[in-house]
């Protein structure tokens, strides 16, 4: 059987989205349909839609989603249809070098549905990072779907499978932030607060943010920050040192992802600090540093993709702090649209306005 339905798909390089017929075929073996409820708006669907991504048009966009099981493939076990489950774009295999070594969420080896869906005419459709969620339904690879507490309303629990689980992960996962740490965050967007929510939950003692815009740091404020930076006013590097005792914060997260801010977190750190690199840099950018300064200065720089989350174990937790009142995932939710404003969407997100739209279906 091959369902009809309403999708978001982006047909060529920096042209507007439109809303259009998608088929989705029944799930074959190792496969799940999912209704989808809601799914946010990440700067990563229009990186698709810019050709940033790949030229592999058309997209059919959509990633960061919550939704129900409605009928799971051959061979799938541990989901069933009716489950509420966050998509995620890490499917861990479970068999390479990593996931052997007993570390899935480095796997080598994730994996998407191997059927595809397309257009009405038949043309196929390039998911976002393996999902298409803005759709009625979507076919994923069953590993897609982390089953988590009905409880927890779609339109929150689906932020969780990209954007806030990134910020969050790079924290306390890639950024090991404890008790009574020191913490900086440059970019305080979406990624960049749920860092800072991620370093209040693992109990950091200083968090300071750092932008270019009030508005986003008095959210940021919202979020656990206790200290704000405007670095168009003030040098970001000698304020952070300033407010840790004239030595640097213990770990720096850079949530821009521009040589600028990742330099700045570099020379913000303490000696034998953490830089975590959470954003996303384009292609084309490349970083120059002092030898003798990177050797000088010992700690660790690490690279944060997808916070280094397990969404079996990531998911799970993170929905139940958030249903305790200990995570507020409400608060990234800036408006809820429908399929037919994600172009308008995207021109909010590109000016700064919103933390997060999210679709509802």
């Amino acid at each position: 059987m091959v369902h009809e339905v309403r999708g978001v798909v982006a047909r060529s390089k920096g042209e507007p989205v439109s809303v259009e017929t998608v088929l989705v075929p029944d799930p074959g073996p190792g496969e799940a349909l999912v209704k989808v409820q809601a799914c946010g708006v990440c700067h990563t669907d229009l990186h698709y839609r810019e050709g940033g991504i790949n030229d592999e048009f058309p997209f059919l966009l959509g990633h960061e989603a919550a939704g129900v099981v409605e009928a799971v493939g051959e061979g799938v076990t541990g989901l069933a249809a009716g489950d509420f489950v966050i998509l995620n774009w890490r499917a861990v295999c479970g068999n390479c070098r990593a996931c052997l070594r007993g570390r899935p969420w480095y796997c080598f080896a994730t994996h998407n549905a191997v059927q595809k869906m397309t257009l009405a005419d038949g043309t196929p459709l390039s998911p976002a990072l393996g999902i298409g969620a803005f759709a009625d339904k979507t076919l994923v690879a069953a590993g897609q779907c982390t089953t988590v507490d009905p409880a927890a309303a779609p339109a929150v629990a689906g932020l969780l499978g990209c954007g806030v689980m990134a910020g969050i992960g790079a924290a306390v996962n890639t950024g090991g932030v404890t008790r009574g740490d020191s913490v900086a965050v440059i970019g305080c967007g979406g990624v960049g607060d749920a860092a800072i929510a991620g370093a209040r939950l693992a109990g950091a003692a200083k968090i300071i943010a750092v932008d270019v815009d009030d508005r986003k740091l008095e959210w940021a404020r919202g979020f656990g920050a206790t200290h704000t930076v405007n670095s168009r006013e003030s040098d970001p590097v000698e304020a952070i040192r300033k407010l840790t005792g004239g030595f640097g914060a213990d770990v720096v997260i850079e949530a821009v992802g521009r040589p600028e801010t990742y330099k700045q977190a570099f020379y913000a750190r303490d000696l034998a600090g953490t830089v975590v690199l959470v954003g996303v840099p384009t292609p084309e950018m490349t970083l120059e540093l002092p030898l003798l300064d990177v050797f000088g200065r010992g700690g660790a720089l690490k690279s944060s993709w997808y916070g280094d989350c397990l969404p079996s174990r990531d998911f799970p937790m993170l929905v139940d702090l958030h249903l305790q009142g200990r995570l507020d995932l409400g608060a990234f939710v800036s408006e809820t649209i429908g399929l037919g404003d994600v172009e308008a969407a995207f021109a909010k997100m590109h000016r700064g306005e919103v933390l997060r739209s999210v679709v509802v279906l």
